[in-house]
């Protein structure tokens, strides 16, 4: 036994090279194999004819072949999982013998356990797929299907082919991993106007391979509403589809073919030792790697540090606040294999120990034993890989914040602790980096309207580029928007009749420039009303345009008249906000305080703005936070005539507290720089008014055209369309 525990790990690293040897260099079809027309296809070689075909204008070969190499690819993946299980039995009688046998006979029994798995393994891949099928693949490919171009060539093809259905599913399929891809963006807009192409195309095809991703988002979402059991519920399912999605990754790696490592120019025996150390090594790497690749989302360069012990946090915190307590002790439990020492977590430790009382059962609750597992396999693979590292001139990188540094040894620790340093400094500049707006406004110019006095400013508001302006509107101008509100407001306007998009405790009501008008010519509202609610986002324009000192024409987005009431009754120990913290044109991430500048969140927008009508309601306070979503750096108390201006980037995340008695309203404004994004329905409702004759408010004819042109590329863009009007597609979510 004690020869066997010193040898063990060097061939169990022997085992995965004896496994990867048998894939990538003497697999062939196993004995009385079927037609090789029926076997799986080479998907790299699929892919590049597809791309000929595409080229030459073959518009149905190619789809046919960009197709068929997404689903080779799937196929190839499932064989080699479903290979994988059938072979995990394999040589198992001579792996039993290892307990029993000594000295040289242990090597006998180590090489008939690996040779047996492989065998299995080669036989089994080479009933599916055909021998060139086998080898691995390009980087170059890795990286094509990595950012799912093979839908951006899709897109292209179905649209020649008036497949507009397919294309939108395509091009929606492509986007998701490509979110700063503009001309894509644009024709998503297209497709949305054709005919023929319904809201169902627009999914996400790859979507079954993120699951954790949406299960993440679908848990904050219920932690946002303070919905714990529900929060809890998501939390632990996220969890464990994320020790699944990482478990077919590792799988993955095993299975599938690896490249020899370049020759040293050895002597022939050690450089088989050498080949077989480095074949070993690059396995465990890449089993250690798809921490990195399960942690990162489709089209993120980075992956989310901590991603797994950040679910286990999130999941005991939930677990807490909906009562399950020893549900939340057990994971604690399991979060502090990655932290042993951490303070806060000890801490909550101790206070769900005191919480369970006398439950001693409960308090001796062990961690949960795939957590135990996932730790353990994984530093077992870490110091084999620092082994190397110190040994054997072996290239490693460790994916994850948490590695003890007992595990490193004592000769690379220096420069462990130093890349500890780098990282720790980063994300220092990170936090400094946090107060740069680069949206290329600059506050503190000049208010050009009497009477409109400037109140907060940057250094009130303990920011960057905000401002709260008084005067903007009169009573008399504030009481008639109210009345307007009042009579045209429609529940969950813009929002599928939902009573609020964000809380059970409020109703919402809201109400657009369009809708006010088309209500005037039917003669339910005022018109001079309609046309002061239009004519406000004009004048809240020229201030804020002029105040932050925009270097281009600031353009109108957006216009949305919204009032939240709190539902009576329904207010007792509220924890909820009326809107939580969130940045217009990124998708915040606390924990990261990062802010991802990509879809469903409004990317076009440039600069913000709230115009409050009214202060007889409880709450309903607007709130800047630092990125972290916490740390609250000013409030603004709403009254009427009220501005409150900032820019839409990161460095300005807000939120709004409960209305918890009362009516708030306000008018949400959205201004951007690019004429793309200019408010269809202001220009509708300004057509309206010029077809019965009354005059409009002037535009502005110097408005900028756009922000520049964007390269062509033959892979995405889709052929021009005949001029067609713009149609606004609304989000929803986008009101303050």
């Amino acid at each position: 036994m004690a020869l066997r525990s010193c040898r063990f790990t060097v061939y169990v690293a022997f085992q995965f090279t004896i496994v990867l040897l048998g894939n990538s260099t003497f697999a062939t079809p196993g004995g009385g194999s079927p037609n090789v027309l029926s076997l799986l296809q080479p998907y790299d070689f699929l892919y590049y004819s597809g791309v000929r075909a595409y080229y030459s204008e073959n518009w149905a070969k190619a789809a046919e072949l960009l197709e068929k190499s997404i689903v080779t690819k799937d196929s190839l993946f499932r064989v080699r999982r479903q290979c994988h299980d059938e072979c995990v039995a394999a040589g198992r009688g001579a792996f039993n013998n290892l307990d029993s046998e000594e000295g040289s006979m242990w090597d006998l029994w180590a090489l008939d356990w690996v040779q047996q798995r492989a065998e299995c393994l080669r036989f089994c891949i080479g009933r599916a797929v055909t021998r060139v099928g086998q080898l691995p693949v390009s980087s170059d490919i890795d990286y094509e299907f990595g950012t799912r171009n093979p839908y951006n060539f899709l897109q292209v093809t179905y649209y020649k082919l008036e497949k507009l259905q397919k294309a939108a599913s395509a091009a929606h399929t492509y986007f998701v991993a490509n979110p700063s891809h503009l001309e894509m963006r644009n024709n998503i807009e297209k497709y949305r106007r054709m005919k023929g192409v319904n809201e169902e195309a627009f999914q996400d095809r790859e979507a079954e391979k993120e699951k954790h991703w949406a299960l993440y988002d679908a848990a904050l979402q219920y932690e946002a509403s303070s919905d714990w059991v529900q929060a809890a519920k998501k939390w632990k399912a996220c969890v464990n589809e994320t020790l699944q999605q990482t478990e077919e990754c590792r799988i993955q790696c095993e299975v599938a073919s690896q490249r020899l490592p370049e020759d040293r120019g050895v002597d022939s025996v050690n450089g088989v030792f050498e080949k077989a150390a480095a074949l070993a090594l690059s396995l465990l790497s890449c089993r250690q790697a798809c921490v990195t690749q399960v942690s990162t989302r489709p089209g993120r360069i980075s992956a989310q540090e901590d991603y797994l012990p950040t679910q286990l946090e999130h999941l005991h915190i939930a677990q807490f606040k909906a009562g399950d307590i020893s549900g939340a002790v057990q994971t604690l439990r399991s979060l502090l294999l990655f932290y042993p020492a951490d303070k806060d977590s000890l801490d909550n430790l101790q206070l769900y120990y005191e919480t369970l009382g006398g439950d001693k059962e409960s308090q001796v609750t062990q961690p949960e034993q795939e957590i135990v597992k996932y730790v353990s396999r994984s530093l077992q693979e870490k110091k084999l890989l620092y082994f190397g590292m110190e040994n054997l001139d072996f290239s490693f990188t460790d994916p994850d914040l948490w590695t003890p540094e007992d595990v490193v040894p004592e000769s690379l620790r220096e420069i462990w602790r130093a890349e500890k340093e780098k990282t720790n400094e980063k994300m220092k500049e990170g936090e400094q980096q946090e107060e740069v707006d680069d949206s290329g406004f600059f506050s503190g110019g000049s208010v050009p309207q009497v009477g409109v006095t400037i109140t907060m400013d940057d250094e009130v508001l303990n920011g960057t580029n905000r401002v709260v302006l008084d005067g903007v509107m009169t009573k008399k101008e504030c009481d008639r928007i109210l009345q307007l509100a009042e009579v045209a407001a429609s529940a969950g306007d813009g929002y599928r009749g939902r009573r609020s998009v964000h809380t059970p405790h409020e109703t919402f009501e809201g109400l657009t420039v369009l809708r006010a008008v088309k209500l005037a010519q039917e003669g339910l509202v005022n018109q001079s009303d309609a046309r002061l609610l239009h004519e406000l986002g004009e004048r809240v324009r020229v201030l804020l345009h002029s105040y932050f000192r925009s270097p281009s024409r600031l353009i109108i987005s957006f216009t949305h008249l919204v009032c939240r009431s709190a539902i009576a009754g329904d207010q007792e120990g509220r924890l909820d906000l009326s809107h939580p913290v969130h940045v217009d044109n990124c998708l915040l991430e606390p924990e990261t305080k990062q802010c991802w500048r990509e879809p469903p969140a409004f990317i076009h927008r440039d600069l913000s703005a709230i115009l409050y009508l009214n202060d007889n309601f409880d709450g309903g306070e607007l709130f800047f936070t630092n990125r972290d979503a916490k740390t609250v750096t000013a409030r603004v108390k709403p009254s009427c005539g009220r501005l409150v201006g900032f820019s839409s980037g990161p460095v300005n995340p807000h939120g709004v507290t409960a209305v918890t008695s009362g009516r708030r309203c306000a008018l949400g404004l959205w201004f951007t720089k690019e004429k793309l994004y200019r408010d269809m329905e202001r220009e509708e409702a300004e057509a309206l008014w010029a077809a019965d004759g009354h005059s409009v408010v002037k535009k502005d004819e110097e408005e900028a055209e756009g922000s520049g042109t964007t390269a062509r590329n033959a892979r995405s863009q889709a052929p021009k369309e005949k001029s067609r009007g713009r149609d606004r597609v609304m989000g929803g979510k986008d009101e303050l």
